[in-house]
């Protein structure tokens, strides 16, 4: 099994190959709807996620279950073709890579920054432009924040923005806190 490194390695490479052929056809922001909903189905189905990551499926298998997707859902002929391109060359696994690194280089391109927010609430919508005001003047960009709940963080709050975290948790305090006490 391939390490993170290298699996993101593999998605961003072919995640900038579908950029430049999405940009080439004026076709960025419809590939990139198409890789968000399937990025929204991956993280709800764990029969999806199971299809991607076994050996027990072979590329034939994964290619008629991403093709069928595709087709439901009524992606983009683009986005389909590079889908039964990933599943030819055995590559259905880095597809979440893919997804992130093409969200990163579509970002870019409009002078954005992604960022993941987690918090153990949902949050308001004044905290949620507040989170957006203090990451806009902290990386002098617009940041594009996509939020998620994770009650096991217990409060405060976490910001992923490309390669950098920010955790502000309560978790990783304890867990500090504990290891500070555990030394001494």
């Amino acid at each position: 099994m391939a390490d993170d490194s290298q699996a993101s390695n593999v998605g961003g490479r072919y995640a900038q190959a579908l950029f430049d052929l999405a940009k080439d056809q004026n076709q960025v922001a419809a590939v990139e709807a198409d890789l968000k909903s399937l990025k929204a189905a991956l993280a709800d189905s764990r029969d999806l996620q199971i299809l991607l990551n076994s050996p027990s499926f072979d590329a034939d298998a994964k290619g008629k279950g991403l093709a069928a997707i595709a087709e439901r859902a009524a992606f983009h002929p683009t986005t389909k073709k590079f889908l039964g391109l990933l599943s030819a060359n055995g590559r259905a696994a880095a597809l979440p890579a893919v997804i992130t690194a093409f969200e990163r280089l579509s970002a870019e391109a409009r002078g954005a920054v992604s960022a993941q927010v987690v918090t153990a609430v949902p949050l308001t919508a004044a905290q949620s432009k507040g989170v957006q005001q203090a990451l806009r003047q902290a990386l002098g960009k617009d940041p594009e924040i996509e939020t998620r709940v994770d009650p096991s963080i217990l409060g405060g709050i976490k910001v992923r923005v490309g390669s950098r975290l920010f955790d502000a948790s309560l978790k990783s305090k304890l867990d500090s806190l504990k290891f500070a006490l555990k030394r001494a």
